[in-house]
């Protein structure tokens, strides 16, 4: 890759980093899983990242397809299991960047337990996890952050539970890196997968992405206008929710608690596993 030209157009970044035997892809209508791969490969141009030394790993579910449309290595593993497998990369070989295409079901679902593991071990890889509040690709199932009220073939008159927030989640669990994005917003996110890329330790990038099949079909949000709509009125910029909780009125600032923050939520740095590992290596040389 560093021997190439840095691609100026959609056009020619798509033929450096796809595999065009694979196109068109498989995605619906409206959904922005789209979106999420092109961000990713302008943050890799970015960096001008040498793709033989990244791997891309994801499980089961529409947007672990997205590692199989790179022209890079990658790995489609088990459903739940994405996580465990890209551990097992990165301790092997270190040098690589390992970068992970996981979903809410798939990752905080199934996958629950891994993420919280990888999490607390501080492994060094980029998680980029998709939020589209159902299991779209299974069955529309409900999953860990359908909303209150969400319809789902196992919720048919409204789910009852609380939704998880993944990113809480990885903030107390002492990511050095979390941060939430929609995808109707280009340029931040793409900023924000280059850093996570960057960045010594376990990096969550989660993407908003619309489900206007499994998820919007059912909850009124079947139109891509609507969908759309939705999530420009149920998010808010870091930045501005921490200035309206600081300075405007009491009617301003119940308007947006329920909203979801959406914005580098930390950047920091931690000592990550792979560092701790070569240390107790040489250690134990001695």
């Amino acid at each position: 890759m560093s021997t190439l030209l840095k691609p100026k157009t959609a056009a020619e970044l798509r033929d450096v980093y796809l595999r065009q035997e694979m196109m068109p892809t498989i995605f619906c209508d409206g959904c922005g899983l789209g979106n999420v791969l092109n961000y990713t490969l302008w943050a890799l141009d970015e960096l001008q990242v040498d793709l033989d030394q990244v791997v891309f790993v994801s499980g089961i579910g529409c947007s672990s397809r997205l590692s199989g449309y790179v022209n890079a290595d990658g790995m489609h593993t088990t459903h739940g299991r994405a996580l465990s497998f890209a551990s097992g990369i990165k301790a092997a070989n270190p040098n690589l960047k390992v970068i992970v295409f996981t979903g809410d079901g798939d990752g905080a679902g199934i996958g629950g337990n891994h993420l919280l593991h990888t999490i607390r071990r501080n492994m060094d890889m980029t998680v980029i996890l998709v939020n589209n509040y159902i299991y779209g690709m299974t069955g529309g199932q409900s999953a860990p952050t359908t909303p209150i009220g969400g319809l789902s073939t196992t919720t048919p008159y409204g789910n009852v539970e609380y939704p998880m927030d993944i990113c809480a989640l990885a903030l107390a669990l002492e990511a050095p890196y979390v941060a939430r994005w929609t995808v109707n917003q280009p340029y931040p996110p793409i900023k924000s997968i280059a850093q996570g890329i960057a960045k010594r330790g376990f990096a969550l990038i989660e993407m908003l992405v619309p489900c206007p099949t499994a998820y919007g079909g059912r909850n009124g949000l079947k139109g891509v206008e609507a969908i759309w709509q939705w999530y420009r009125e149920n998010t808010v910029l870091l930045d501005d929710f921490e200035h309206i909780m600081e300075f405007g009125t009491l009617e301003e600032q119940e308007e947006i608690k329920h909203k979801l923050k959406v914005g580098v939520l930390r950047d920091t740095e931690r000592e990550s596993f792979e560092e701790r590992w070569a240390k107790l290596v040489e250690q134990v040389k001695l």
